[in-house]
């Protein structure tokens, strides 16, 4: 893993990319079985007659595959620790897709009241492999500074 990334390391527009993830129909049921069962998510059968025509994963797991790609490519020091945001599916993930991600910095401000931290505001957008986006979080995360008091 890449060393970690400090307040300091981090500049407007720049990307950081992902993946691929393939998805399986045995793990889109194991994370519905546990997470969000419902007939379009446990049961080719039953999918069939649902809105999605066939077996979906769960908006859940996509936002679950999404954080594990996010933790290899933004080894932010001390975690990503998300401090607010608006998640949006946009199309359903079914089985065989191969997912990646790409979040972009759209903002980075310094924290008025702690010297030691700031805020990134970041676009993450979730594709499958035919280069359509699945998902679009936009997310808050706390950025720690290398040094406290340092200024950007």
């Amino acid at each position: 893993m890449s060393d970690p990334l400090h307040l300091e390391d981090l500049f407007v527009d720049q990307r950081f990319r992902a993946g691929p993830l393939d998805v399986t129909s045995e793990e889109i049921k194991a994370f519905a079985t546990k997470f969000d069962p419902q007939p379009f998510h446990l049961d080719e059968a039953a999918a069939t007659s649902s809105l999605f025509g066939e077996l979906v994963a769960s908006g859940w797991h996509t936002a679950s595959l999404t954080m594990r790609m996010l933790t290899e490519c933004l080894p932010f020091a001390g975690g990503l620790i998300g401090a607010g945001g608006k998640v949006e599916w946009l199309r359903p993930v079914r089985p065989g897709d191969r997912l990646s991600v790409e979040a972009t910095i759209r903002r980075i401000s310094a924290s008025k009241s702690r010297d030691d931290r700031g805020m990134v505001n970041m676009r993450v957008v979730t594709s499958n492999q035919s280069g359509e986006s699945v998902q679009l979080l936009d997310a808050n995360v706390l950025a720690f500074r290398r040094n406290a008091g340092a200024r950007l």
